[in-house]
């Protein structure tokens, strides 16, 4: 989303022939086969590490740090082969977001008028809370040490790094849409108006 936004914005003329319907499935393609990947590398790790300490994770989802506190096997050096080609992924991509929205800052900042600062700034702010908020409890719920691990903190991080942000997303784009705003007005506003 940060490279569709930068062409909106830094190449607009530019935009219709840069992201075609093929450069849209190649990146899609890019980044379903980089998830793929890290995917089957932590799934195909963990299936090969021995459980010893019981079957019960505390939480919601089978997660590698707990599946990793059942372990009975050091597989520290494992571990940390693939947190090394997790990072690299997940570092090559806030690269790419963050180089995009640097670009996009400052072509937004040479917009001589406030409304299209304002406008061009609305387009960009949501992707970039819902990215931060990604990024930042997921880097949290990973490197954080174990003295500050407890069930209830871990289920919360995870349920803002897993939940939250696939949930929000579509409500915040969608919120630009008109038809939609006026489709949510109609139905709050009875609602607003009975509890007066």
């Amino acid at each position: 989303f940060a490279y569709d936004r930068y062409l909106a914005i830094c190449k607009p003329l530019h935009y219709g022939t840069i992201m075609s319907s093929r450069a849209c499935v190649k990146m899609a393609a890019a980044a379903w086969a980089s998830g793929f990947l890290n995917a089957l590398l932590h799934t195909a790790n963990t299936f090969s590490i021995p459980l010893c300490q019981g079957n019960v994770v505390e939480q919601f989802f089978c997660e590698i740090p707990q599946i990793l506190k059942l372990s009975c096997s050091d597989s520290y050096l494992r571990e940390v082969g693939l947190v090394v080609v997790s990072a690299c992924l997940a570092f090559g991509c806030f690269v790419f977001i963050v180089l995009s929205y640097v670009q996009i800052f400052t072509a937004v900042l040479r917009i001589p008028s406030e409304q299209g600062r304002h406008k061009a700034f609305s387009m960009c702010l949501p992707h970039l809370a819902v990215v931060s908020l990604f990024v930042s409890t997921g880097l949290f719920a990973y490197l954080k040490p174990p003295s500050l691990s407890s069930p209830a903190l871990d289920l919360v991080v995870a349920v803002l790094y897993a939940v939250v942000p696939p949930t929000v997303n579509p409500l915040i784009y969608s919120m630009r849409n008109k038809e939609l705003k006026d489709a949510l007005k109609k139905l709050v506003q009875p609602v607003l108006l009975q509890q007066q």
